[in-house]
Protein backbone atom coordinates (compact mmCIF):
# COMPACT_ATOMS: atom_id res chain seq x y z
CA UNK A 1 0.00 0.00 0.00
CA UNK A 2 1.31 3.46 -0.94
CA UNK A 3 2.05 6.08 1.74
CA UNK A 4 -0.87 8.51 2.31
CA UNK A 5 0.78 11.40 0.47
CA UNK A 6 1.65 9.25 -2.55
CA UNK A 7 -1.88 7.81 -2.64
CA UNK A 8 -3.42 11.27 -2.69
CA UNK A 9 -1.10 12.47 -5.44
CA UNK A 10 -1.83 9.37 -7.54
CA UNK A 11 -5.60 9.71 -7.03
CA UNK A 12 -5.55 13.39 -8.00
CA UNK A 13 -3.41 12.64 -11.06
CA UNK A 14 -5.71 9.86 -12.28
CA UNK A 15 -8.77 12.08 -11.82
CA UNK A 16 -7.08 14.92 -13.71
CA UNK A 17 -6.18 12.60 -16.62
CA UNK A 18 -9.80 11.45 -16.86
CA UNK A 19 -11.29 14.96 -16.71
CA UNK A 20 -8.83 16.59 -19.10
CA UNK A 21 -8.93 13.68 -21.55
CA UNK A 22 -12.72 13.78 -21.67
CA UNK A 23 -12.91 17.55 -22.07
CA UNK A 24 -10.17 17.90 -24.71
CA UNK A 25 -11.33 14.85 -26.65
CA UNK A 26 -14.90 16.13 -26.80
CA UNK A 27 -13.77 19.48 -28.15
CA UNK A 28 -11.53 17.84 -30.76
CA UNK A 29 -14.28 15.48 -31.89
CA UNK A 30 -16.55 18.47 -32.61
CA UNK A 31 -20.30 18.17 -32.81
CA UNK A 32 -23.07 20.28 -31.36
CA UNK A 33 -21.94 22.47 -28.41
CA UNK A 34 -24.89 21.25 -26.34
CA UNK A 35 -23.85 17.64 -26.86
CA UNK A 36 -20.25 18.46 -25.93
CA UNK A 37 -21.31 20.23 -22.74
CA UNK A 38 -23.74 17.46 -21.80
CA UNK A 39 -21.14 14.75 -22.36
CA UNK A 40 -18.54 16.54 -20.22
CA UNK A 41 -21.02 17.21 -17.41
CA UNK A 42 -22.20 13.59 -17.34
CA UNK A 43 -18.63 12.23 -17.50
CA UNK A 44 -17.38 14.41 -14.63
CA UNK A 45 -18.97 12.54 -11.63
CA UNK A 46 -17.10 9.27 -12.26
CA UNK A 47 -13.54 10.62 -11.79
CA UNK A 48 -14.77 12.91 -9.00
CA UNK A 49 -16.26 10.00 -7.08
CA UNK A 50 -13.21 7.86 -7.78
CA UNK A 51 -10.95 10.58 -6.40
CA UNK A 52 -13.13 11.01 -3.29
CA UNK A 53 -13.16 7.31 -2.44
CA UNK A 54 -9.46 6.77 -3.24
CA UNK A 55 -8.50 9.90 -1.30
CA UNK A 56 -10.49 9.00 1.80
CA UNK A 57 -10.14 5.22 1.59
CA UNK A 58 -6.79 4.61 -0.16
CA UNK A 59 -6.66 1.04 1.10
CA UNK A 60 -9.96 0.13 -0.58
CA UNK A 61 -9.95 -1.17 -4.15
CA UNK A 62 -13.18 0.54 -5.17
CA UNK A 63 -11.88 4.10 -5.49
CA UNK A 64 -9.00 2.98 -7.72
CA UNK A 65 -11.40 0.90 -9.82
CA UNK A 66 -13.56 3.97 -10.42
CA UNK A 67 -10.51 6.04 -11.34
CA UNK A 68 -9.24 3.37 -13.74
CA UNK A 69 -12.67 3.22 -15.39
CA UNK A 70 -12.78 7.02 -15.68
CA UNK A 71 -9.28 7.08 -17.17
CA UNK A 72 -10.32 4.57 -19.83
CA UNK A 73 -13.19 6.89 -20.74
CA UNK A 74 -11.03 10.03 -20.74
CA UNK A 75 -8.08 8.54 -22.64
CA UNK A 76 -10.37 6.76 -25.11
CA UNK A 77 -12.31 9.95 -25.74
CA UNK A 78 -9.08 11.89 -26.31
CA UNK A 79 -7.86 9.23 -28.74
CA UNK A 80 -11.10 9.42 -30.72
CA UNK A 81 -10.80 13.22 -30.81
CA UNK A 82 -7.27 12.99 -32.13
CA UNK A 83 -8.26 10.50 -34.86
CA UNK A 84 -11.20 12.69 -35.90
CA UNK A 85 -8.96 15.72 -36.35
CA UNK A 86 -6.05 13.81 -37.94
CA UNK A 87 -5.11 14.49 -41.54
CA UNK A 88 -2.81 12.87 -44.08
CA UNK A 89 0.16 14.90 -42.90
CA UNK A 90 0.19 13.45 -39.38
CA UNK A 91 3.19 11.24 -38.59
CA UNK A 92 2.45 7.55 -38.25
CA UNK A 93 3.64 7.29 -34.62
CA UNK A 94 1.10 9.94 -33.61
CA UNK A 95 -1.67 8.09 -35.43
CA UNK A 96 -0.64 4.83 -33.74
CA UNK A 97 -0.74 6.54 -30.33
CA UNK A 98 -4.18 7.96 -31.09
CA UNK A 99 -5.42 4.51 -32.15
CA UNK A 100 -4.07 2.97 -28.95
CA UNK A 101 -5.79 5.63 -26.87
CA UNK A 102 -9.08 5.24 -28.73
CA UNK A 103 -9.04 1.47 -28.22
CA UNK A 104 -9.31 1.77 -24.42
CA UNK A 105 -12.99 2.56 -24.85
CA UNK A 106 -13.38 -1.23 -24.86
CA UNK A 107 -12.00 -1.68 -21.31
CA UNK A 108 -14.18 1.24 -20.20
CA UNK A 109 -17.32 -0.66 -21.12
CA UNK A 110 -16.07 -3.87 -19.55
CA UNK A 111 -15.02 -2.22 -16.29
CA UNK A 112 -18.20 -0.17 -15.95
CA UNK A 113 -20.57 -3.01 -16.89
CA UNK A 114 -18.96 -5.80 -14.86
CA UNK A 115 -16.44 -4.77 -12.25
CA UNK A 116 -17.89 -1.47 -11.00
CA UNK A 117 -21.23 -3.11 -10.06
CA UNK A 118 -19.60 -6.42 -9.06
CA UNK A 119 -17.28 -4.86 -6.44
CA UNK A 120 -20.03 -2.55 -5.19
CA UNK A 121 -20.52 -1.46 -2.40
CA UNK A 122 -17.46 -2.39 -0.31
CA UNK A 123 -14.70 -3.05 -2.85
CA UNK A 124 -14.89 -6.84 -2.43
CA UNK A 125 -16.37 -9.66 -4.47
CA UNK A 126 -19.80 -10.80 -3.24
CA UNK A 127 -18.41 -14.31 -2.71
CA UNK A 128 -15.45 -16.53 -3.56
CA UNK A 129 -17.45 -18.11 -6.40
CA UNK A 130 -17.22 -14.84 -8.32
CA UNK A 131 -13.46 -15.24 -8.76
CA UNK A 132 -14.02 -17.42 -11.80
CA UNK A 133 -16.53 -14.94 -13.22
CA UNK A 134 -14.06 -12.12 -12.66
CA UNK A 135 -11.32 -13.93 -14.56
CA UNK A 136 -13.70 -14.73 -17.42
CA UNK A 137 -14.79 -11.09 -17.63
CA UNK A 138 -11.17 -9.90 -17.52
CA UNK A 139 -10.19 -12.22 -20.35
CA UNK A 140 -13.22 -11.14 -22.40
CA UNK A 141 -12.33 -7.47 -21.91
CA UNK A 142 -8.77 -8.16 -23.09
CA UNK A 143 -10.04 -10.02 -26.18
CA UNK A 144 -12.52 -7.24 -26.99
CA UNK A 145 -9.79 -4.60 -26.63
CA UNK A 146 -7.42 -6.55 -28.89
CA UNK A 147 -10.08 -6.88 -31.56
CA UNK A 148 -10.90 -3.16 -31.40
CA UNK A 149 -7.21 -2.29 -31.57
CA UNK A 150 -6.44 -4.36 -34.67
CA UNK A 151 -9.68 -4.22 -36.67
CA UNK A 152 -10.34 -0.73 -38.14
CA UNK A 153 -14.06 -0.93 -38.79
CA UNK A 154 -14.75 -1.81 -35.16
CA UNK A 155 -12.67 1.02 -33.75
CA UNK A 156 -15.34 3.61 -34.44
CA UNK A 157 -17.70 4.02 -37.40
CA UNK A 158 -17.31 7.80 -37.03
CA UNK A 159 -13.58 7.94 -37.76
CA UNK A 160 -12.56 9.39 -41.16
CA UNK A 161 -9.21 7.61 -41.17
CA UNK A 162 -8.29 3.96 -41.18
CA UNK A 163 -6.69 2.38 -38.16
CA UNK A 164 -2.88 2.41 -38.66
CA UNK A 165 -2.64 -0.80 -36.61
CA UNK A 166 -5.29 -2.66 -38.59
CA UNK A 167 -4.62 -6.18 -39.83
CA UNK A 168 -5.68 -7.18 -43.32
CA UNK A 169 -6.99 -10.27 -44.96
CA UNK A 170 -8.01 -13.31 -42.88
CA UNK A 171 -6.39 -11.80 -39.79
CA UNK A 172 -8.87 -8.92 -39.95
CA UNK A 173 -11.75 -11.40 -39.90
CA UNK A 174 -10.19 -13.10 -36.88
CA UNK A 175 -9.94 -9.75 -35.12
CA UNK A 176 -13.52 -8.97 -35.99
CA UNK A 177 -14.59 -12.29 -34.53
CA UNK A 178 -12.55 -11.74 -31.37
CA UNK A 179 -13.95 -8.25 -30.91
CA UNK A 180 -17.52 -9.45 -31.28
CA UNK A 181 -16.99 -12.51 -29.07
CA UNK A 182 -15.26 -10.50 -26.36
CA UNK A 183 -18.00 -7.89 -26.29
CA UNK A 184 -20.70 -10.59 -26.24
CA UNK A 185 -19.06 -12.39 -23.27
CA UNK A 186 -18.64 -9.11 -21.41
CA UNK A 187 -22.29 -8.23 -21.97
CA UNK A 188 -23.37 -11.72 -20.90
CA UNK A 189 -21.26 -11.52 -17.74
CA UNK A 190 -22.79 -8.13 -17.01
CA UNK A 191 -26.27 -9.67 -17.24
CA UNK A 192 -25.21 -12.32 -14.70
CA UNK A 193 -23.90 -9.54 -12.43
CA UNK A 194 -27.28 -7.81 -12.78
CA UNK A 195 -29.03 -11.01 -11.72
CA UNK A 196 -26.70 -11.29 -8.74
CA UNK A 197 -27.49 -7.71 -7.74
CA UNK A 198 -31.20 -8.43 -7.90
CA UNK A 199 -30.77 -11.45 -5.62
CA UNK A 200 -28.54 -9.57 -3.18
CA UNK A 201 -31.00 -6.68 -3.06
CA UNK A 202 -33.88 -8.99 -2.22
CA UNK A 203 -31.89 -10.63 0.59
CA UNK A 204 -30.61 -7.37 2.07
CA UNK A 205 -32.41 -4.98 4.40
CA UNK A 206 -32.12 -1.41 5.62
CA UNK A 207 -29.45 0.90 4.16
CA UNK A 208 -27.68 -1.99 2.43
CA UNK A 209 -30.81 -2.83 0.48
CA UNK A 210 -31.21 0.77 -0.62
CA UNK A 211 -27.58 0.95 -1.73
CA UNK A 212 -27.87 -2.24 -3.76
CA UNK A 213 -31.21 -1.14 -5.17
CA UNK A 214 -29.71 2.00 -6.68
CA UNK A 215 -26.89 0.05 -8.32
CA UNK A 216 -29.29 -2.61 -9.61
CA UNK A 217 -31.46 0.03 -11.28
CA UNK A 218 -28.42 1.83 -12.71
CA UNK A 219 -26.95 -1.33 -14.24
CA UNK A 220 -30.32 -2.25 -15.70
CA UNK A 221 -30.51 1.19 -17.38
CA UNK A 222 -26.93 0.87 -18.66
CA UNK A 223 -27.32 -2.60 -20.13
CA UNK A 224 -30.77 -1.83 -21.49
CA UNK A 225 -29.48 1.22 -23.35
CA UNK A 226 -26.60 -0.57 -25.05
CA UNK A 227 -28.63 -2.55 -27.65
CA UNK A 228 -30.56 0.61 -28.52
CA UNK A 229 -27.39 2.67 -29.00
CA UNK A 230 -25.77 -0.13 -31.03
CA UNK A 231 -28.83 -0.32 -33.28
CA UNK A 232 -28.70 3.40 -34.09
CA UNK A 233 -24.96 3.22 -34.80
CA UNK A 234 -25.28 0.23 -37.09
CA UNK A 235 -28.17 1.80 -38.98
CA UNK A 236 -26.24 4.99 -39.64
CA UNK A 237 -27.98 7.24 -37.08
CA UNK A 238 -25.18 8.25 -34.71
CA UNK A 239 -27.03 11.36 -33.56
CA UNK A 240 -29.92 9.22 -32.31
CA UNK A 241 -27.46 7.02 -30.40
CA UNK A 242 -26.92 9.95 -28.02
CA UNK A 243 -30.39 9.42 -26.57
CA UNK A 244 -29.64 6.04 -24.88
CA UNK A 245 -25.92 6.80 -24.51
CA UNK A 246 -26.45 9.67 -22.05
CA UNK A 247 -28.29 7.61 -19.39
CA UNK A 248 -25.80 4.80 -19.99
CA UNK A 249 -22.96 7.19 -19.17
CA UNK A 250 -24.58 8.73 -16.09
CA UNK A 251 -26.56 5.91 -14.44
CA UNK A 252 -23.73 4.13 -12.61
CA UNK A 253 -22.02 7.31 -11.30
CA UNK A 254 -25.44 8.58 -10.19
CA UNK A 255 -26.07 5.39 -8.18
CA UNK A 256 -22.64 5.60 -6.55
CA UNK A 257 -23.13 9.30 -5.81
CA UNK A 258 -26.48 8.64 -4.12
CA UNK A 259 -24.84 5.89 -2.06
CA UNK A 260 -22.09 8.29 -0.94
CA UNK A 261 -24.27 11.31 -0.23
CA UNK A 262 -27.28 9.54 1.28
CA UNK A 263 -26.09 6.17 2.57
CA UNK A 264 -22.46 6.79 3.64
CA UNK A 265 -20.91 4.43 1.09
CA UNK A 266 -17.65 3.01 2.53
CA UNK A 267 -18.41 5.10 5.64
CA UNK A 268 -17.73 8.37 3.80
CA UNK A 269 -20.01 10.99 5.29
CA UNK A 270 -21.11 14.05 3.38
CA UNK A 271 -22.85 16.90 5.13
CA UNK A 272 -23.48 20.64 5.06
CA UNK A 273 -21.60 22.91 7.44
CA UNK A 274 -22.77 26.36 8.36
CA UNK A 275 -25.09 28.71 6.56
CA UNK A 276 -22.89 28.98 3.44
CA UNK A 277 -23.54 25.36 2.47
CA UNK A 278 -19.96 24.11 2.48
CA UNK A 279 -19.86 20.43 1.75
CA UNK A 280 -17.99 18.46 4.34
CA UNK A 281 -16.53 15.09 3.37
CA UNK A 282 -15.76 12.91 6.35
CA UNK A 283 -15.51 9.22 7.06
CA UNK A 284 -15.94 6.92 9.99
CA UNK A 285 -12.53 6.06 11.43
CA UNK A 286 -11.20 2.54 11.15
CA UNK A 287 -10.34 0.40 14.17
CA UNK A 288 -6.66 1.36 13.88
CA UNK A 289 -7.52 5.04 13.58
CA UNK A 290 -9.85 4.90 16.59
CA UNK A 291 -7.24 3.20 18.73
CA UNK A 292 -4.48 5.55 17.56
CA UNK A 293 -6.56 8.56 18.52
CA UNK A 294 -7.66 6.98 21.79
CA UNK A 295 -4.30 5.56 22.91
CA UNK A 296 -2.90 8.78 24.50
CA UNK A 297 -6.11 9.30 26.48
CA UNK A 298 -6.20 5.68 27.63
CA UNK A 299 -2.62 5.86 28.90
CA UNK A 300 -3.49 8.80 31.14
CA UNK A 301 -6.98 7.65 32.16
CA UNK A 302 -7.83 6.21 35.54
CA UNK A 303 -9.59 2.81 35.51
CA UNK A 304 -12.95 4.45 36.07
CA UNK A 305 -12.44 6.92 33.22
CA UNK A 306 -11.17 4.25 30.86
CA UNK A 307 -14.55 2.58 30.37
CA UNK A 308 -16.22 5.91 29.66
CA UNK A 309 -13.69 6.79 26.98
CA UNK A 310 -14.04 3.38 25.39
CA UNK A 311 -17.83 3.75 25.26
CA UNK A 312 -17.51 7.22 23.73
CA UNK A 313 -15.04 5.91 21.12
CA UNK A 314 -17.50 3.18 20.09
CA UNK A 315 -20.39 5.65 19.94
CA UNK A 316 -18.39 8.09 17.81
CA UNK A 317 -16.90 5.42 15.58
CA UNK A 318 -20.27 3.88 14.69
CA UNK A 319 -22.17 7.18 14.84
CA UNK A 320 -24.85 5.59 17.05
CA UNK A 321 -27.05 7.39 19.56
CA UNK A 322 -25.49 5.63 22.53
CA UNK A 323 -22.97 2.92 23.36
CA UNK A 324 -22.34 1.05 26.60
CA UNK A 325 -19.39 -0.97 27.91
CA UNK A 326 -20.26 -3.56 30.56
CA UNK A 327 -17.87 -5.55 32.76
CA UNK A 328 -18.41 -9.09 34.02
CA UNK A 329 -19.08 -7.77 37.55
CA UNK A 330 -22.00 -5.68 36.31
CA UNK A 331 -20.19 -2.34 36.05
CA UNK A 332 -21.75 -0.44 33.14
CA UNK A 333 -20.73 2.86 31.57
CA UNK A 334 -22.87 4.52 28.88
CA UNK A 335 -21.89 7.21 26.39
CA UNK A 336 -24.85 9.19 25.06
CA UNK A 337 -28.47 9.02 26.16
CA UNK A 338 -29.53 5.40 26.46
CA UNK A 339 -33.05 4.82 25.20
CA UNK A 340 -34.63 1.53 24.20
CA UNK A 341 -33.05 -1.83 23.61
CA UNK A 342 -29.54 -2.14 22.11
CA UNK A 343 -29.37 -2.54 18.35
CA UNK A 344 -26.24 -4.68 18.52
CA UNK A 345 -24.32 -6.41 21.34
CA UNK A 346 -21.00 -8.22 21.00
CA UNK A 347 -18.78 -9.84 23.65
CA UNK A 348 -15.52 -8.06 24.44
CA UNK A 349 -13.12 -9.95 26.69
CA UNK A 350 -14.56 -10.10 30.19
CA UNK A 351 -17.45 -7.84 29.25
CA UNK A 352 -19.51 -6.72 26.29
CA UNK A 353 -20.23 -3.73 24.07
CA UNK A 354 -23.81 -2.65 23.35
CA UNK A 355 -24.85 -0.08 20.74
CA UNK A 356 -28.05 1.83 20.38
CA UNK A 357 -29.71 2.64 17.05
CA UNK A 358 -28.32 4.83 14.30
CA UNK A 359 -30.23 6.94 11.84
CA UNK A 360 -30.60 4.73 8.78
CA UNK A 361 -29.79 1.55 10.70
CA UNK A 362 -26.61 -0.44 11.18
CA UNK A 363 -25.09 -2.12 8.14
CA UNK A 364 -23.01 -5.24 7.70
CA UNK A 365 -19.89 -3.06 7.68
CA UNK A 366 -20.93 -1.55 11.01
CA UNK A 367 -21.27 -5.00 12.54
CA UNK A 368 -17.92 -6.04 11.11
CA UNK A 369 -16.27 -2.92 12.53
CA UNK A 370 -17.76 -3.46 15.98
CA UNK A 371 -16.64 -7.09 16.06
CA UNK A 372 -13.13 -6.02 15.04
CA UNK A 373 -13.18 -3.25 17.65
CA UNK A 374 -14.33 -5.74 20.30
CA UNK A 375 -10.90 -7.41 20.37
CA UNK A 376 -8.82 -4.37 21.44
CA UNK A 377 -11.70 -3.04 23.54
CA UNK A 378 -11.89 -6.41 25.29
CA UNK A 379 -8.19 -6.19 26.10
CA UNK A 380 -8.69 -2.66 27.38
CA UNK A 381 -11.63 -3.80 29.52
CA UNK A 382 -9.54 -6.64 30.92
CA UNK A 383 -6.71 -4.20 31.59
CA UNK A 384 -9.10 -1.81 33.33
CA UNK A 385 -10.44 -4.59 35.55
CA UNK A 386 -6.93 -5.81 36.30
CA UNK A 387 -5.75 -2.31 37.13
CA UNK A 388 -8.73 -1.79 39.43
CA UNK A 389 -8.08 -5.07 41.24
CA UNK A 390 -4.38 -4.25 41.61
CA UNK A 391 -5.25 -0.87 43.07
CA UNK A 392 -7.69 -2.50 45.48
CA UNK A 393 -5.11 -5.14 46.41
CA UNK A 394 -2.48 -2.48 47.06
CA UNK A 395 -4.92 -0.54 49.21
CA UNK A 396 -5.86 -3.69 51.15
CA UNK A 397 -2.18 -4.51 51.70
CA UNK A 398 -1.49 -0.98 52.87
CA UNK A 399 -4.33 -1.21 55.39
CA UNK A 400 -3.09 -4.61 56.58
CA UNK A 401 0.39 -3.26 57.25
CA UNK A 402 -1.11 -0.20 58.95
CA UNK A 403 -3.31 -2.42 61.13
CA UNK A 404 -0.41 -4.72 62.06
CA UNK A 405 1.75 -1.75 63.01
CA UNK A 406 -1.05 -0.15 65.04
CA UNK A 407 -2.23 -3.28 66.81
CA UNK A 408 1.17 -4.92 67.30
CA UNK A 409 4.50 -3.15 67.14
CA UNK A 410 3.12 0.29 67.97
CA UNK A 411 1.55 -0.95 71.21
CA UNK A 412 4.77 -2.73 72.19
CA UNK A 413 6.82 0.40 71.59
CA UNK A 414 4.37 2.49 73.64
CA UNK A 415 4.63 -0.02 76.50
CA UNK A 416 8.44 -0.04 76.22
CA UNK A 417 8.62 3.76 76.39
CA UNK A 418 6.32 3.78 79.41
CA UNK A 419 8.52 1.19 81.13
CA UNK A 420 11.66 3.21 80.42
CA UNK A 421 10.06 6.37 81.81
CA UNK A 422 9.03 4.50 84.94
CA UNK A 423 12.50 2.97 85.31
CA UNK A 424 14.12 6.39 85.06
CA UNK A 425 11.74 7.88 87.61
CA UNK A 426 12.10 5.08 90.17
CA UNK A 427 15.72 4.08 89.63
CA UNK A 428 14.87 0.58 88.48
CA UNK A 429 16.81 -2.42 89.64
CA UNK A 430 18.66 -5.00 87.52
CA UNK A 431 15.64 -7.27 87.18
CA UNK A 432 13.49 -4.46 85.79
CA UNK A 433 16.17 -3.43 83.29
CA UNK A 434 16.55 -7.06 82.16
CA UNK A 435 12.80 -7.23 81.60
CA UNK A 436 12.86 -4.02 79.55
CA UNK A 437 15.79 -5.37 77.49
CA UNK A 438 13.87 -8.56 76.72
CA UNK A 439 10.83 -6.48 75.80
CA UNK A 440 12.96 -4.38 73.39
CA UNK A 441 14.35 -7.56 71.79
CA UNK A 442 10.83 -8.91 71.30
CA UNK A 443 9.79 -5.65 69.68
CA UNK A 444 12.81 -5.90 67.36
CA UNK A 445 11.84 -9.45 66.42
CA UNK A 446 8.28 -8.32 65.69
CA UNK A 447 9.59 -5.52 63.48
CA UNK A 448 11.74 -8.00 61.57
CA UNK A 449 8.76 -10.30 61.13
CA UNK A 450 6.68 -7.40 59.86
CA UNK A 451 9.44 -6.39 57.45
CA UNK A 452 9.69 -9.99 56.27
CA UNK A 453 6.00 -9.80 55.39
CA UNK A 454 6.69 -6.76 53.23
CA UNK A 455 9.90 -7.98 51.60
CA UNK A 456 12.08 -10.48 53.47
CA UNK A 457 15.78 -9.70 53.55
CA UNK A 458 16.70 -13.29 52.73
CA UNK A 459 14.85 -12.91 49.43
CA UNK A 460 17.03 -9.96 48.48
CA UNK A 461 20.24 -11.59 49.66
CA UNK A 462 19.93 -15.29 48.92
CA UNK A 463 17.29 -15.56 46.20
CA UNK A 464 13.94 -17.24 45.87
CA UNK A 465 14.97 -20.81 46.75
CA UNK A 466 16.64 -19.77 50.03
CA UNK A 467 13.73 -17.49 50.93
CA UNK A 468 11.24 -20.33 50.45
CA UNK A 469 13.40 -22.66 52.56
CA UNK A 470 13.66 -20.04 55.31
CA UNK A 471 9.90 -19.48 55.20
CA UNK A 472 9.09 -23.18 55.44
CA UNK A 473 11.61 -23.75 58.24
CA UNK A 474 9.42 -21.72 60.58
CA UNK A 475 6.27 -23.75 59.89
CA UNK A 476 4.80 -25.80 62.75
CA UNK A 477 4.20 -28.75 60.37
CA UNK A 478 6.41 -31.01 58.30
CA UNK A 479 7.57 -29.26 55.11
CA UNK A 480 9.90 -29.89 52.20
CA UNK A 481 11.27 -27.47 49.60
CA UNK A 482 12.61 -28.90 46.34
CA UNK A 483 14.27 -26.64 43.76
CA UNK A 484 15.93 -27.79 40.55
CA UNK A 485 19.58 -26.75 40.14
CA UNK A 486 18.95 -24.10 37.49
CA UNK A 487 16.25 -22.28 39.47
CA UNK A 488 18.48 -22.35 42.58
CA UNK A 489 21.56 -21.04 40.76
CA UNK A 490 19.89 -18.14 38.92
CA UNK A 491 18.58 -14.83 40.20
CA UNK A 492 15.45 -13.30 38.73
CA UNK A 493 13.96 -9.79 38.66
CA UNK A 494 12.74 -8.53 42.04
CA UNK A 495 9.13 -8.33 40.88
CA UNK A 496 9.21 -11.97 39.72
CA UNK A 497 10.79 -13.34 42.90
CA UNK A 498 8.52 -11.23 45.07
CA UNK A 499 5.33 -12.32 43.29
CA UNK A 500 6.17 -16.04 43.59
CA UNK A 501 7.40 -15.72 47.20
CA UNK A 502 4.19 -14.09 48.41
CA UNK A 503 2.10 -16.57 46.42
CA UNK A 504 3.80 -19.39 48.33
CA UNK A 505 3.39 -17.51 51.60
CA UNK A 506 -0.34 -17.07 51.00
CA UNK A 507 -0.73 -20.72 50.04
CA UNK A 508 1.12 -21.81 53.20
CA UNK A 509 -1.01 -19.56 55.37
CA UNK A 510 -4.18 -21.02 53.86
CA UNK A 511 -2.89 -24.57 54.39
CA UNK A 512 -2.30 -23.88 58.09
CA UNK A 513 -5.33 -21.73 58.91
CA UNK A 514 -8.06 -23.31 56.79
CA UNK A 515 -6.94 -26.74 55.59
CA UNK A 516 -5.39 -27.92 58.91
CA UNK A 517 -2.64 -29.64 56.92
CA UNK A 518 -0.03 -31.85 58.59
CA UNK A 519 2.54 -31.63 55.80
CA UNK A 520 3.36 -29.25 52.95
CA UNK A 521 5.46 -29.75 49.83
CA UNK A 522 6.92 -26.81 47.86
CA UNK A 523 8.57 -27.20 44.45
CA UNK A 524 10.46 -24.57 42.46
CA UNK A 525 11.11 -25.30 38.76
CA UNK A 526 12.54 -23.50 35.74
CA UNK A 527 11.49 -24.99 32.40
CA UNK A 528 10.47 -23.75 28.96
CA UNK A 529 11.07 -20.09 29.82
CA UNK A 530 8.76 -20.29 32.85
CA UNK A 531 9.66 -20.03 36.52
CA UNK A 532 7.02 -21.88 38.49
CA UNK A 533 6.17 -22.84 42.06
CA UNK A 534 3.83 -25.58 43.29
CA UNK A 535 2.51 -25.78 46.85
CA UNK A 536 0.78 -29.04 47.81
CA UNK A 537 -0.76 -29.92 51.21
CA UNK A 538 -2.56 -32.90 52.68
CA UNK A 539 -5.27 -30.83 54.32
CA UNK A 540 -9.05 -31.02 54.22
CA UNK A 541 -9.38 -29.52 50.76
CA UNK A 542 -12.35 -27.51 49.47
CA UNK A 543 -14.57 -26.86 46.47
CA UNK A 544 -12.81 -24.09 44.44
CA UNK A 545 -16.06 -23.04 42.82
CA UNK A 546 -17.83 -22.43 46.11
CA UNK A 547 -15.14 -20.55 48.05
CA UNK A 548 -13.99 -16.98 47.48
CA UNK A 549 -10.19 -16.75 47.16
CA UNK A 550 -9.61 -13.08 47.98
CA UNK A 551 -5.93 -13.39 48.91
CA UNK A 552 -5.06 -15.56 45.95
CA UNK A 553 -7.09 -13.37 43.56
CA UNK A 554 -4.91 -10.36 44.42
CA UNK A 555 -1.82 -12.49 43.82
CA UNK A 556 -3.30 -13.83 40.57
CA UNK A 557 -3.69 -10.24 39.36
CA UNK A 558 -0.11 -9.54 40.36
CA UNK A 559 1.10 -12.56 38.41
CA UNK A 560 -1.09 -11.66 35.40
CA UNK A 561 0.47 -8.21 35.33
CA UNK A 562 3.82 -9.98 34.83
CA UNK A 563 2.41 -12.19 32.08
CA UNK A 564 2.03 -15.22 34.34
CA UNK A 565 -0.85 -17.10 35.88
CA UNK A 566 -2.16 -19.06 38.86
CA UNK A 567 -4.49 -22.01 39.26
CA UNK A 568 -5.79 -23.97 42.24
CA UNK A 569 -6.74 -27.64 42.24
CA UNK A 570 -8.57 -29.03 45.28
CA UNK A 571 -11.36 -31.30 46.41
CA UNK A 572 -12.82 -32.05 49.79
CA UNK A 573 -10.67 -34.57 51.65
CA UNK A 574 -7.97 -34.61 48.93
CA UNK A 575 -5.77 -31.65 49.86
CA UNK A 576 -4.94 -28.59 47.77
CA UNK A 577 -2.37 -27.80 45.08
CA UNK A 578 -1.55 -24.22 44.11
CA UNK A 579 0.47 -23.64 40.93
CA UNK A 580 1.89 -20.28 39.89
CA UNK A 581 4.24 -19.31 37.07
CA UNK A 582 5.86 -16.27 35.51
CA UNK A 583 7.68 -16.07 32.14
CA UNK A 584 11.43 -15.37 32.43
CA UNK A 585 14.00 -14.62 29.76
CA UNK A 586 17.59 -15.67 29.39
Amino acid sequence: MLPPTSSRVLAASMAAVAILGTAVGTVLAGGAPFNQLTFNVLALPLPALGWLVAHRRPGNLYGWLLLATADCLGVGNLGVGLLVTADAGWPVPLLVLAALMASVFAPFYGLSWVFVPLFYPDGRLPSRRWRVGGWIAGAAIAVHWLGVLLFPDDASPLLPHNNPLALTGPAALVMAGLAGLGQLVVFGTALVVLGSLVARTRRASGPERRRLGWMTAALAVTLGGFPIAAFFLLTGSPAAAWIPFMPMLSALPAAIGVAVFRHNLLDIRVGVRGSRFFLVFDLRPTVDELLSELAPDLEEAEPGELLGRLAEAVRTGLDVRWAAVTLADGTRVVAGEEKGEPELTVPAGQGCIACGPRDGGLTRDDRRLLRALAVPVGLAIQSAGLAARLVNAQEAERRRIERNIHDGVQQEIVALIAGLELARATGADTETMTLLRDQARQTLDDLRELAAGIHPSVLSQGGLAEALEERCSRLPVASKVRADPESRARRFPDEVEGALYFTVSEALANALKHARASSVDVRLTLSGGRLGVTVSDDGAGFDPGAVARRGLMALADRLAALGGGLDVASAKGEGTTVRAWVPVHD
